[in-house]
């Protein structure tokens, strides 16, 4: 009987731990269910997550593009308003020169105005003098009809008074003659007036012949040159860094930097003497050194001719200036600091140093004088 007991306990025992063990197992079951669960729904997440990335970069690389695009656009509107920009400071400098011509033309029309107003203001006081000879012929035919009168009291006075009479018709007629003097003289100063300003038109169509030629050479060059040499706009001079020319405070000229000065210089005066329309007004080929403000003037002076001189030097060993013979139109000049180049009104040192090839023409002493005559009283 406690033998069964015994055993009953034992079977209650293992069943109760096979129940526990089963328990944990299905617990541990979940729990791993749940793991998988989570990792999946984690992992789903992630590619949606990688998938918005994917976008998100493919959209940005877009917008780079766009940008791109209109920083190309921008650019391109950039150089559409410089050109335009230079455009109007030529049509401005143009101008200028007219409003010039202009303004002097005006002072010397003013001047025969003036002369024309004199020889008015004399015309008024003939016509006044004749006004008052006519009053006195009036008067004088008032008085003979008087007379008249007086002849059937007094006919011993007829002599006396056709003598009075003979005097003021001589009177008279002196006056008209030096009215008709005075008329023919209005008339020559007309005539003289007229002459002068048919001259003036010639002088200003001459100035403006000779002024325009140089706009000609300089628009030459830039339509021949176009974006390879960078040159002056106003001057039309070719400017070359010292800095590529020479070591810092030397005058010897560096080998590397002779195979771009003979291009550069080449094609700059070749557009010039090659030119039929622009060679017969060449005066001269200046070669000018220029430094920074940086040391003393003579020092700065000097270095700057030496530098102006070893590039004419070299220049005048090229084929091509032997070719056009150059030797007698160039000439080297040293500006020291005089002449530097200003960024809002501060020295660029940089830019200040540098050697200027400019060209001078025939015209430009005759445009002188021929203002210097324009300003002459």
């Amino acid at each position: 009987m406690f033998r069964k007991k015994a055993t009953d306990e034992g079977s209650n025992f293992w069943i109760s731990y096979a129940d526990l063990m089963a328990g944990l197992l299905f617990v541990f079951i979940l729990l791993i269910g749940a793991i998988v669960s989570k990792s999946i729904i984690l992992k789903s997440d992630l590619h949606k997550k990688e998938d918005r990335l994917a976008l998100v970069s493919d959209m940005l690389r877009h917008k780079e593009k766009t940008l791109e695009a209109l920083n190309v656009s921008l650019e391109k509107k950039n150089e559409i308003l410089k050109a335009h920009d230079r455009k109007i400071d030529e049509q401005l400098h143009t101008l200028s020169l007219k409003d010039d011509e202009i303004k002097k033309l005006n002072q010397m029309l003013l001047q025969a105005n003036t002369q024309k107003d004199l020889l008015s203001h004399k015309i008024v006081l003939v016509q006044n003098l004749l006004n008052e000879s006519n009053s006195t012929l009036n008067q004088t035919r008032v008085n003979l009809a008087a007379r008249n009168k007086m002849l059937e009291k007094y006919k011993g006075r007829i002599v006396v008074l056709s003598d009075q009479l003979s005097d003021v018709n001589r009177t008279v007629k002196e006056k008209d003659e030096k009215l008709l003097a005075l008329l023919n003289a209005l008339d020559e100063k007309e005539t003289k007036y007229d002459a002068m300003i048919a001259s003036l038109q010639k002088q200003k169509a001459k100035i403006r012949s000779l002024t325009g030629i140089k706009l000609k050479v300089i628009a030459a060059l830039k339509e021949a040159l176009g974006n390879k040499i960078d040159i002056d706009k106003k001057s039309g001079s070719l400017r070359l860094s010292s800095n590529i020319l020479f070591d810092k405070g030397s005058a010897v000229l560096k080998d590397d930097a002779k195979a771009e000065l003979k291009q550069a210089f080449e094609e700059y005066i070749g557009t010039l003497v090659t030119n039929p329309k622009i060679r017969p007004h060449l005066d001269k080929i200046i070669i000018e050194g220029h430094t920074d403000s940086d040391g003393g003037y003579l020092y700065n002076l000097d270095l700057s001719q030496r530098r102006a001189f070893a590039v004419m030097n070299y220049l005048l060993t090229l084929d091509f200036a032997k070719k056009y013979n150059l030797q007698a139109l160039m000439i080297a000049s040293g500006r020291s600091y005089l002449d530097p180049v200003k960024v809002n009104g501060v020295e660029d040192k940089e830019a200040s140093r540098r050697i200027e090839i400019k060209f001078r023409l025939k015209n430009e002493d005759a445009m002188h004088e021929i203002e210097k005559v324009l300003d002459a009283k």
